[in-house]
């Protein structure tokens, strides 16, 4: 239809603070130029400071949510965030190997297993079921150190060389790009490495700031919004990283909860002033 907007789905967990899991995914598609369609998970009571207490929802209701955004809009790009418990996993990959089957879109798989907080996110009984059933759906897997780690049972990457490797090892396990994300690791900047068939590497400066809540699921949802216009995989990458650099360098203008606060989404529509 002629003027548009591409669509994408996020499937992830509800953030009652409003600056992760799906809240963010649907601001990072809204600023980004993208229409957003959800799928919720689960829903956790959560702000800037802790995640007080998480309920799933069930695989039989996520699976409706799933079918009927498919059956009604045109997807042209999937995220996954938190998805739960294993039988979620399960329902989640099942009904996306067949309907992508079908309709081949990009998926990109943001592995969240922990909180800015700290809090855990992902049942340890379900980290296989993600490796083993998710993880080869993903057009692009966006891990940071920890989860890397995690997923591989191996000791987070410390060295351009070892994230290369963990990136490599990922990858074959069935995703077809992984960009390993650099934020956890020390010095004054920031590398994220897209290990795959257009490999890039991506360097900007570690900035100061406490308020990065939603970092990585924003960042994987700019780079569905991305896939979902039609750019490559390096590009939506590269554009995904520059936007979040700015969501985070204006982060600090918000004053939103008296923890790790969110980035800010709209900074370049909002007038602060």
């Amino acid at each position: 239809m002629p003027g548009s907007h591409p669509i994408a789905l996020t499937i992830a967990g509800s953030d009652s603070g409003g600056g992760a899991g799906i809240q963010a995914d649907l601001k990072t598609f809204s600023a980004l130029g993208v229409y957003g369609a959800s799928v919720i998970t689960a829903i956790t009571a959560q702000n800037t400071r802790t995640v007080a207490a998480v309920e799933p929802v069930s695989a039989a209701m996520v699976t409706a949510q799933i079918d009927a955004v498919f059956g009604d809009l045109e997807v042209r790009a999937v995220k996954i965030g938190m998805v739960g418990g294993a039988d979620v996993i399960t329902a989640v990959a099942d009904r996306l190997a067949a309907l992508l089957a079908d309709n081949p879109v990009p998926v990109v798989l943001d592995p969240v297993m922990v909180a800015k907080s700290g809090d855990a996110l992902l049942a340890e009984e379900a980290v296989s079921a993600l490796r083993e059933q998710l993880l080869p759906l993903a057009t692009v897997l966006t891990p940071n150190l920890p989860e890397a780690a995690r997923l591989l049972d191996q000791n987070p990457a410390t060295t351009p060389e070892e994230m290369l490797r963990q990136g490599e090892a990922l990858q074959a396990l069935g995703a077809t790009n992984v960009l390993i994300k650099g934020g956890h690791g020390s010095g004054d900047s920031c590398t994220d490495l897209l290990v795959g068939p257009d490999p890039l590497t991506l360097t900007a400066p570690r900035q100061a700031t406490r308020n990065t809540h939603g970092t990585g699921c924003s960042l994987s949802s700019a780079i569905a919004a991305g896939l979902a216009q039609g750019l490559t995989v390096p590009d939506a990458v590269a554009q995904a990283h520059g936007w979040l650099q700015g969501a985070i360098a204006r982060a600090d203008g918000l004053c939103v909860g008296l923890g790790h606060g969110p980035v800010h989404h709209f900074y370049k529509m909002w007038d602060e002033n």
